[in-house]
């Protein structure tokens, strides 16, 4: 079989959970090949390589030498987000960087700095928004299905990652939690739909602060909590809109929907920004119940596969020949300070005012979905 003339050759630094998705979002565009594959640990590379027949694997620095990588795609655990990304841009690569965009904000905004002194494209995750669902959502608020949206919702509950992950101390750890953790999903989405934030209060807590492990593969018993498992904050962006958060690893289960936009003329339902082809409700006051709104896209991938990735780094090759950057490093940036602001609030601080800004993303018209 011929293949197609690839747009731009992908190497990926980290072997973990996650590079199965990567694998098969970046298989789906069909001209975004996977060429080589790094981690610390050559041995978990050369799996992941013969797993999804990648022609070359080994260490980072590797990698990041290999003259047939244009992008590489940084997977790795939030607290090595800073460097690799760091030492993809001085190896002259362009990079997509999962969530957050670095530990904190400073370091990200370092990043941000040297891929602009370097003439290269630094995105980031989440871009889940660029799936069915998000862009649904949004051409609704678009096109004023709900009216104009004066309030929000949006609610995480525990992943229960402890019961599935063998050793998930990084996600209680700084980079983590369930803040820097799922809440990127939800507040890029967010200003997805409404626009960027202008200010943020909340508060925090940590109810436990050490976690059994039951994970049947698991290599350690139990991790200690060093970041905020539960906040909750309240938002306003810069369009007017109040926004309620509640996020926690310690709520096992809730009723709650993921997110929800208020207008005056109605509401939407949308569903986890991790499922890209979930159906977005709407209900107007004259509606006697919810409906489900027809999608805008097509599908990316069988409704049971909800760990897809690939459409940020997609959106970061065709912003090299002049298309849109959606998930910009602007745009991840924003949406990390928004996130540190929530997870460091007091209600003694009061109102903390956020310094970044971000170009609402455009949206993603039909004819620029492509498939294999």
């Amino acid at each position: 079989m011929n293949r197609p003339t690839p747009r731009a050759n992908i190497g990926v630094v980290g072997a973990g959970v996650v590079f199965d998705a990567y694998a098969l979002g970046l298989a789906w565009y069909g001209d975004l090949p996977v060429v080589r594959v790094a981690d610390i640990d050559v041995g978990r590379a050369r799996a992941k390589a013969e797993l999804h027949a990648i022609p070359a694997y080994g260490t980072p620095e590797e990698l990041y030498a290999d003259p047939d990588v244009d992008v590489v795609v940084n997977i790795t655990p939030p607290v090595a987000h800073w460097e690799v990304t760091r030492d993809a841009l001085a190896a002259g690569k362009h990079v997509y960087s999962e969530k957050p965009l670095a530990a904190t904000a400073e370091l990200a905004r370092a990043n941000l700095d040297q891929a602009r002194a370097a003439g290269r494209v630094l995105a980031g995750a989440p871009d889940t928004f660029l799936g069915t669902a998000g862009q649904t959502a949004r051409a609704a608020v678009d096109r004023g299905l709900i009216g104009t949206p004066f309030a929000a919702t949006s609610f995480v509950r525990s992943p229960r990652v402890e019961t599935k992950h063998p050793n998930p101390g990084f996600f209680y750890q700084p980079g983590g939690g369930p803040t820097l953790d799922w809440g990127p999903y939800h507040v890029a989405a967010l200003v997805n739909l409404l626009g960027p934030v202008a200010e943020v209060v909340g508060t925090s807590a940590i109810p436990t602060p050490r976690i059994a492990v039951t994970a049947p593969d698991r290599v350690v018993d139990e991790v200690e909590v060093t970041v905020p498992t539960t906040t909750a904050s309240i938002l306003r962006t810069v369009s007017g809109v109040i926004v309620s958060t509640l996020y926690s690893f310690d709520i096992w289960d809730m009723t709650l929907p993921h997110i929800e936009v208020y207008g005056t003329e109605g509401t939407l339902n949308i569903p986890n920004p991790n499922h890209h082809d979930a159906p977005v409700l709407i209900k107007r006051r004259t509606d006697a119940d919810w409906s489900e709104l027809p999608p805008v896209l097509p599908p990316t991938c069988d409704p049971a596969v909800r760990l897809f990735r690939g459409h940020g780094v997609n959106d970061l090759v065709e912003s090299l020949s002049g298309e849109p950057l959606r998930v910009s490093g602007e745009f991840a940036l924003h949406v990390l300070e928004v996130l540190e602001a929530i997870e460091q609030s007091t209600f003694a601080d009061g109102v903390r005012a956020i310094k970044s800004t971000a170009v609402q993303p455009a949206p993603v018209a039909a004819a620029d979905s492509a498939s294999a």
